[in-house]
């Protein structure tokens, strides 16, 4: 069953991209981003009800007390594709600094610059990071909540990885309140494309870190995902790719 609910679910993931890529040509031409970031809301709506309907993975958001207003820093796991959309709409305007191969995608590109995402050349040594604290202290200067992955990409369920120094730079600059998040968003929207599996998947949402320089920001993200795991049951230093029962 879990092949055939995530074949059903990514022919309608890729019709429905093809329809509002279509159809988003005239906000393209009219170049609002205010218009464009409310239709990749409703994108994503549209894509976590494919996941509930479809592939009957019911989404648990926990701790959103913990959500100040204004701008913010969400450092949060990054398991699956799922943690892309999620936070679209959990918080008023999401900014996600996002891998630059993404902005290359026809039809989705596009409108991922216009909507006020935030590409990011990997590889690009100190200038791309230069680049990337600059776009995240404009986009913080226009009120925008930023959602970044430490780990820098996709892991499994309950691996511990190095989280990029980058964090560091951004949280020094930005000097707004960073949130920590943590997830078992890959037991469910797992690395195989083919495959999604029924259940409850949780995002959980930490109390904000208390203000920290350096180096010390790192432990203290991973020691509040320790922390966030443990009381939510979610997988942590025992990898496992196993679908829930």
């Amino acid at each position: 069953m879990s092949l055939v609910r995530g074949t059903l679910f990514n022919l309608y993931l890729l019709l429905l991209t093809l329809i509002m890529g279509i159809a988003a040509f005239p906000i393209r031409l009219s170049n609002k981003d205010a218009w464009a970031l409310r239709y990749a809301k409703l994108w994503s709506r549209a894509v976590l009800w494919g996941l509930r309907t479809l592939c009957n993975i019911r989404i648990t958001l926990t701790g959103t007390e913990h959500l100040p207003t204004g701008p913010f820093l969400i450092a949060s796991q990054h398991q699956s594709f799922f943690d892309g959309f999620v936070w679209m709409n959990a918080v008023p305007l999401p900014a996600y600094v996002i891998k630059q191969e993404l902005t290359k995608i026809p039809l989705v590109g596009p409108m991922l610059l216009l909507s006020g995402m935030i590409p990011v050349n990997r590889t690009g040594g100190s200038q791309a990071l230069r680049t990337l604290m600059e776009r995240v202290s404009h986009a913080q200067e226009r009120g925008r909540q930023i959602i970044l992955f430490p780990e820098g990409t996709r892991t499994k369920p309950g691996e511990r990885v190095s989280l990029q120094n980058g964090i560091v730079a951004l949280a020094r600059q930005a000097k707004t309140p960073i949130i920590p998040v943590a997830t078992n968003s890959g037991l469910f929207w797992p690395r195989s494309p083919w495959r999604k599996y029924p259940g409850t998947l949780i995002i959980a949402i930490g109390e904000p870190l208390p203000t920290l320089r350096g180096r010390m920001l790192i432990p203290a993200i991973e020691h509040a995902w320790d922390k966030l795991s443990d009381t939510h049951a979610l997988p942590r230093d025992r990898v496992t790719q196993d679908p829930p029962s």
